[in-house]
């Protein structure tokens, strides 16, 4: 029982999601710029919105208006993980390519951020 536990907890680990399928070019944000996100909301070009609050709180408004709800933190490897408020959670990488700055999650979909 204690090793599945033990499995359980490495699996659900940011740290395990750790080979993020970078490009190229790709520069992972520093820690600075990480912490920068607390405060600013983040546009898609799909008009969905991340909002990071002070406090680690954290929202998504989808471009039809609805919104998923959680908190976020920042992993050892530099991900920023969400656990929302139903349960789910994700960790997604953020990369500068050239001048975009573009999200790339854990499947390895890259979603570009608008410019602000």
């Amino acid at each position: 029982m204690i090793r599945f536990l033990t499995f359980a907890i490495f699996a659900a680990s940011p740290l395990w999601a750790a080979d993020w399928a970078t490009r190229p070019g790709d520069v992972q944000l520093t820690p600075d710029e990480l912490s920068a996100l607390a405060g600013r909301t983040l546009t898609f070009y799909d008009d969905g919105q991340s909002r990071f609050s002070e406090g680690g709180a954290y929202s998504y408004t989808y471009a039809s208006g609805e919104s998923a709800f959680g908190t976020y933190s920042i992993a050892e490897d530099g991900s920023v993980c969400i656990a929302y408020r139903n349960g789910f959670s994700r960790c997604d990488l953020y990369v500068r390519s050239g001048e975009r700055l573009i999200l790339i999650d854990e499947k390895g979909d890259r979603y570009p951020v608008r410019s602000e």
